[in-house]
């Protein structure tokens, strides 16, 4: 068994679908369990459903337009599937009812029962194409296997009951190959809610269901082709990083790389499944592979920008020593609001943080501000290089004012204005 996810940009619109059953004629003999993300734009456009529905605002047109146009790719993709347009009416239907009701109260739990929609409406799209197409396949509701806890919009999976549930799921399947099509992103809670498992956790969705199954590799399929030492749409002249270790891997997501969910590599750890990234749209380019193969990193400057971000500094009103019992309070504060610090600098006197410029950020600077001096600067961007050389930070720093600078034997870190 192989796992392949799809996301958005992948199944976008019918030639992308058509071209997911491209990309699985090339495995005619693997048993795939395929995961499909939402397509397109459809999650940005069902969160603005969510706030206009808690909000008690009308939503109606919004919602007919993504019913017209997932129904005209079906359409596309699948004409004579009469059983997948009437499932995918019906879905339409129950949402429309729903938003015709009163709200529950909790917005993020509204969130994730209206948002979970996309990727059922996707899944069904690919899999009437692949029957269309002669790729026998089964329909796997993902909330059947993937169980989690009660938190929404950021569920926490219960490994243990998904790994009861999924047991027998490939005997349960018709056909040689088997083939699998179901939905990253989302999962159920112990009272049978529908939960989701934070922005991007379809690549998470591909590990886990690995993880579950034994799986021989997973291959997330992008507009890229590969992972690359940066980002290709703002730096022409990065490298493909052909092969990267989990540990590796787990450093650049950790510090901010965005072709990998950073918690989809533990469960693949875990158990040593590869996870290969390969672009849809060559087949034939080699892309990354990402294992516990330690020796063979592609150990290549490779660089993480990320823009908008405050650069928060916080010192006691007498000018006494920042010690741990300032600190514990401090981080106290960043938890409790829910602020990630993505860089620290302690000094005799004040302690730096470097965090997403966010309304959440802003609100705890005035909260720290009950009990310190707090002085800031937005605007920010935080760069940060593994396997950093002096030409490539010469580059990266040229005509910037930098505010803060840390080196490691891997790693060079820098705060510039």
């Amino acid at each position: 068994m192989k796992v392949f996810k799809f996301g958005g940009a992948s199944v976008k619109d019918a030639a992308g679908v058509r071209n997911v059953a491209k990309v699985l004629s090339h495995s005619p003999d693997d048993d795939l369990l395929i995961v499909v993300s939402a397509m397109g734009k459809t999650t940005n456009a069902l969160e603005e459903i969510v706030w206009a529905y808690v909000e008690k605002k009308p939503a109606d047109e919004r919602l007919e337009v993504l019913r017209a146009a997932h129904l005209s790719i079906l359409a596309e993709v699948a004409p004579d599937d009469v059983a997948a347009a009437a499932e995918l009416v019906l879905h339409f239907d129950k949402l429309n009812a729903r938003l015709k009701g009163k709200p529950s109260g909790s917005p993020d739990r509204e969130y994730d029962q209206i948002v979970s929609q996309g990727e059922l409406w996707s899944t069904l799209i690919v899999s009437a194409h692949l029957k269309h197409v002669g790729l026998a396949n089964t329909w796997v509701d993902a909330r059947t296997i993937v169980r989690t806890d009660g938190t929404y919009r950021t569920a926490r999976v219960d490994w243990d009951l998904s790994e009861r549930r999924a047991v027998g799921l490939l005997d349960e399947v018709a056909g040689v190959p088997k083939r699998i099509v179901t939905q990253g992103f989302i999962g159920s809670s112990p009272d049978g809610d529908t939960t989701t498992l934070g922005r991007e956790g379809s690549d998470f969705s591909a590990a886990l269901f690995a993880y579950l199954l034994d799986a021989e590799s997973v291959t997330i399929w992008k507009d890229v082709p590969g992972m690359f030492s940066a980002d290709p749409k703002r730096f022409p002249d990065t490298k493909l990083l052909s092969h990267i270790s989990y540990r590796e891997a787990i450093e650049l997501s950790y510090f901010g790389a965005s072709v990998i969910h950073p918690r989809t590599l533990q469960p693949l750890q875990k158990k040593h499944i590869p996870l290969y990234v390969r672009s849809f749209m060559d087949l034939t380019a080699p892309g990354s592979i990402i294992d516990d193969r330690n020796e063979n990193d592609s150990l290549i400057p490779s660089f993480i920008v990320k823009p908008g971000q405050l650069l928060i500094s916080i010192t006691p009103r007498d000018l006494s020593f920042i010690v741990e019992e300032n600190l514990s309070g401090i981080f106290w504060l960043f938890a409790q609001r829910n602020v990630r610090i993505d860089l620290m600098q302690n000094s005799a006197v004040a302690f730096s943080v470097v965090v997403d410029d966010s309304p959440r950020s802003r609100e705890l600077i005035e909260e720290l501000r009950r009990g310190y001096e707090v002085r800031y600067n937005d605007g920010c961007e935080l760069v940060t290089v593994r396997h950093f050389d002096e030409p490539t930070l010469h580059k990266l720093t040229a005509g910037k004012e930098v505010l803060i600078e840390q080196r490691s034997r891997n790693t060079a870190r820098f705060v510039l204005k």
